[in-house]
């Protein structure tokens, strides 16, 4: 793995969880490693309403029992390469992952301009978003190896900002984590409504999640009571979570970037959240 500098994070609010992450995340580094079978995907077809998406299901292919679930909510191209190589990862620490489609038909974009339009029509359509999030829910749900009361969601960039909103409106999920996500709403979170413990991860220097944005979500999840985590990485840009980024940014003059630190730090912290709220 490429090294990383050391450079000082700056967390702007304390974990509301039992325990503390940072203890947690050294105690996972000292847990002695499990054998673990071949990890295998495939891409699977599944309704939502009058749409078939086509996600992509990851598993450890050694039989444990019934075992959590983490579904992965790609950034604005879709269920590429980055996306299902994020779910292999969760794979391996033995969760069932599973790629939502939030397109349909499994559509990946090869343009920031398709990627926008395709985005924009789901961030814009709150029914539509909701439908699409909830058919691959419930298809995680009726997996036979799948503990279907021990679900979370991941979110990476537009995939970020669906996760929080189903949050906010009270999906029986145990946990979401938004990567680099937008932390705008037009539906906040209510006291008393948010079931999901939030983890957010954003950078100082994403243009895309200006301070204001920033400022908003932390006095909207203090004033709903809800149980979150607010982590901001002092610097890091857009998409910091993608080794691709710096080519995309390049290629297409976009405001982002790959930071290893960052990446690292917040995947490091990820493990600890899960661990946390699949335990009980």
């Amino acid at each position: 793995m490429k090294a990383c500098v050391r450079r000082y994070w700056n967390y702007p609010l304390q974990p509301r969880y039992s325990r503390l992450l940072s203890l947690l995340a050294a105690l996972l580094l000292c847990v002695t490693s499990v054998a673990y079978g071949e990890i295998v995907g495939q891409t699977v077809d599944y309704p939502a309403g009058s749409t078939i998406c086509k996600g992509y299901l990851v598993e450890d292919s050694t039989p444990t029992g019934r075992r959590p679930a983490v579904l992965v909510v790609p950034e604005w191209w879709g269920v590429n390469e980055y996306a299902r190589k994020r779910a292999a990862m969760l794979a391996k620490l033995g969760y069932v992952a599973f790629v939502v489609d939030m397109y349909g038909g499994g559509v990946v974009a090869e343009h920031p301009a398709e990627a926008g339009r395709m985005a924009a029509r789901v961030s814009g359509n709150h029914a539509l978003a909701e439908e699409r999030f909830q058919a691959a829910l419930a298809f995680v749900r009726r997996q036979s190896g799948v503990d279907s009361t021990r679900i979370a969601a991941v979110g990476y960039s537009s995939g970020g900002e669906v996760v929080l909103h189903m949050a906010r409106i009270g999906t029986d999920l145990r946990g979401v984590v938004s990567f680099h996500g937008s932390l705008a709403t037009d539906t906040p979170a209510l006291p008393g409504e948010v079931k999901a413990n939030i983890l957010v991860f954003n950078g100082t220097g994403d243009r895309l999640v200006p301070p204001e944005q920033v400022r908003n979500f932390l006095d909207e999840m203090t004033l709903s009571g809800a149980p979150f985590r607010y982590v901001a990485y002092v610097g890091a840009k857009h998409s910091f979570t993608n080794p691709e980024a710096d080519r995309y940014a390049e290629q297409f003059n976009l405001p982002l970037a790959y930071d290893c630190q960052a990446d690292q730090d917040s995947w490091m912290q990820l493990k600890s959240f899960l661990y946390e709220i699949f335990k009980k």
